[in-house]
């Protein structure tokens, strides 16, 4: 779904009541658990997490103009969408995810390259969502970013 929103909190202000709930749910989760450096922003129409033009001055590769993105939430038309940049580039990181996601959600895992899906929000692994947020830091994303699509 398309939003106008022109911040995170009016980008709240415009979602159903119940995907507001869990949206805000997951962008607390990432406010307390993401290392130091990312900021929050609205990035492609959602609440992003990115890494500011002050500490990486190349932004993103498809755009420079752009800070680099890294994760992302968003409401879409029948989910709830979770993108993580990170485990787009890094195989072990999409590993460690796929093995512990069947320990704390019985739902089965529907995910894409670096989307996760939840069409069903009563069984979000928060928990696990939380471990996942921690485990980059600014420096090891730019890092990742620059070895794999860096041109």
């Amino acid at each position: 779904m398309k939003y106008t929103a022109t911040s995170p909190d009016d980008y709240l202000s415009q979602l159903p009541e119940e995907r507001a709930i869990v949206i805000s749910k997951l962008r607390s989760l990432i406010q307390e658990n993401i290392p130091e450096g990312f900021t929050e922003e609205m990035s492609y129409g959602m609440i992003g997490y990115i890494v500011p033009h002050s500490l990486y001055s190349d932004g993103y590769h498809c755009d420079p103009s752009l800070p680099l993105p890294f994760i992302n939430i968003a409401s879409q038309k029948n989910f709830i969408a979770f993108y993580h940049m990170g485990m787009y580039a890094d195989k072990n990181l999409y590993d460690w995810f796929v093995e512990e996601y069947p320990k704390h959600c019985k739902r089965k895992l529907d995910m894409g390259k670096s989307c996760i899906r939840f069409k069903k929000t009563d069984d979000i692994p928060y928990e696990l969502l939380a471990k996942l947020v921690r485990k980059m830091t600014v420096l090891d994303w730019v890092s990742l970013y620059e070895e794999k699509f860096k041109k």
